[in-house]
């Protein structure tokens, strides 16, 4: 583990240049590609803030779906690989009609809904500020 700046800390200072010194010195295209790289720069910082709760939230969403009581597994790559086998065995199960009404359906729905939001909360744009550069409120 490097000690500070941290990745995000990194990503952030590099989204605050991006906004803030590059944007507003560029025109059309340039300016548009700008704002797209302050995008995504955000977007990671916004993953790797979230992922390990998110991971969390989806596992347990997952294990009382499917019944399956494990630990979650604490290597990124193997939370990943058995996160993405839930998925597998719940899409076989919506596919199979066992969602397709009762309690256990209203409960993947919630669980849906809320893995979304999720995605979401990391994937959103940033609100435009009222001189029409990316961030604020």
């Amino acid at each position: 583990m490097n000690d500070r700046p941290s990745a995000v800390e990194l990503l952030r200072a590099v989204e605050r240049f991006l906004e803030d010194a590059a944007v507003p010195g560029l025109d059309g295209v340039q300016r548009y590609h700008a704002r797209v790289a302050a995008n995504v720069v955000a977007i990671v910082a916004r993953e790797i803030e979230t992922e390990d709760a998110h991971q969390r939230a989806e596992w347990a969403g997952l294990s009382g779906l499917l019944g399956i009581e494990a630990a979650l597994p604490p290597d990124r790559a193997a939370r990943c690989a058995a996160l993405l086998e839930r998925n597998a065995e719940l899409s076989r199960r919506i596919r199979a009609g066992d969602a397709d009404a009762g309690p256990w359906r209203d409960r993947v729905l919630a669980h849906l809904r809320e893995t979304v939001a999720a995605k979401l909360e990391v994937a959103r744009p940033p609100r435009q500020k009222r001189n029409g550069g990316p961030g604020g409120p």
